[in-house]
């Protein structure tokens, strides 16, 4: 049985940031198995960098963590409503077979549409008073990193941070995860919540992934992500992977195998856990060439995608709303067939008109 100490450890490990971690210890020390709120906007396909969150909140699952996903919307109408729902599904499938290749029970695991309480008449109050109270400054500025910063914004950008705020309230959670591209929205909760009469929560943060064209990786911008469900047909290592992904899955696997593990179930033998990123004083000493470097991991993230790629293929409800979720742009709609319409002919015309036979009268051009 683990102690609370040993809990925290691997609830904090590799986090960038920690934001009131001493509610977290005093939830553990009273013999409680803390609460978390992850959030996500169903926008574009999940990419790989979703390993770093996903490797994470697979620690928290062995900690005892209750873990709520929350799927998003408002962030500068990324995705359309009428996509949402599909979109929501496609992030369940995806997430979930992540979870099953890394070898971690989900029985603690909720996923949650924002839908489902924040239309409530509680939720919308409360919106309202955290209106009348944070100013246009402060709600630009706690959103500047994750809202779409356009000429003319939305005002969806302005209400995205008080909502996240209000989240966890009423997720009712003792503590917020996510990137370090969220700790103004993190930062602006902790203010405003109390200003209502709620509790301030604990936020972690992880770093982020860089993208493939520079800046961080985004799930819509095709051009800085690898989709998690994408055939591993490609052979571009991406070397900030080793230390963001490689290297915690791999501890993961070292931990497996020495059977510390944190949980009482039984977990299965995961041919994913086996890839083991290339590091150590080889490489720092020049032994082993960045090509080489390059190569090996390219391949481990490949072996990675391997097992969900075939949960993919394997499910064909998984198949079915991919397609709805992200329509072909390309594709040209399929042109229907005009239907013909029957219009009978009117009374005495057309094929069955009867023939008049009464025979007409003739007039005699000789008489006078």
């Amino acid at each position: 049985m683990a102690t609370p100490d040993e809990k925290y450890e691997l609830i904090t490990r590799r986090v960038q940031e920690i934001l009131g971690g001493d509610s977290i210890k005093a939830i553990l020390a009273d013999g409680r198995a803390p609460k978390c709120y992850w959030g996500t906007a169903p926008t574009g396909r999940p990419h790989i960098g979703y390993f770093v969150p996903l490797v994470k909140i697979a620690d928290f699952l062995r900690a005892g963590v209750e873990v709520r996903d929350v799927h998003a919307f408002l962030d500068n109408l990324k995705a359309p409503l009428e996509l949402v729902a599909h979109r929501t599904k496609y992030y369940q499938f995806i997430l979930l077979a992540v979870f099953k290749s890394l070898g971690i029970p989900t029985s603690k695991l909720t996923f949650v549409e924002g839908s489902s309480y924040q239309l409530t008449k509680e939720y919308n109050l409360d919106n309202y008073k955290l209106c009348a109270t944070v100013s246009e400054h402060d709600a630009k500025k706690a959103g500047a990193e994750v809202v779409k910063q356009v000429e003319s914004p939305l005002l969806s950008g302005l209400l995205y941070p008080g909502l996240q705020a209000l989240d966890e309230q009423y997720l009712g959670v003792d503590f917020q995860f996510g990137g370090v591209d969220q700790r103004k929205i993190f930062t602006f909760a902790e203010l405003y919540l109390p200003r209502l009469g709620y509790a301030k929560r604990a936020h972690l943060m992880n770093a982020m992934v860089p993208g493939l064209a520079g800046g961080k990786m985004s799930s819509s911008d095709p051009n800085s992500k690898i989709d998690l469900s994408m055939h591993p047909n490609w052979s571009n290592g991406v070397l900030a992977f080793v230390e963001a992904v490689l290297i915690p899955v791999s501890q993961l696997r070292a931990e497996r195998l020495k059977g510390d593990t944190l949980l009482e179930e039984t977990l299965d033998q995961n041919p994913l856990l086996q890839t083991t990123p290339p590091r150590g004083p080889g490489f720092a000493s020049k032994n082993l060439h960045p090509k080489d470097l390059k190569t090996a991991v390219a391949n481990a993230i490949i072996r990675m995608l391997e097992p969900i790629r075939k949960s993919f293929d394997e499910n064909e409800e998984w198949r079915k709303i991919e397609k709805l979720a992200y329509p072909d742009p390309n594709a040209k709609p399929e042109k229907k067939k005009k239907e013909k319409v029957y219009h009978p002919p009117p009374p005495g015309k057309g094929k069955n008109a009867k023939v008049d036979e009464t025979p007409k009268p003739t007039t005699d051009a000789g008489a006078p």
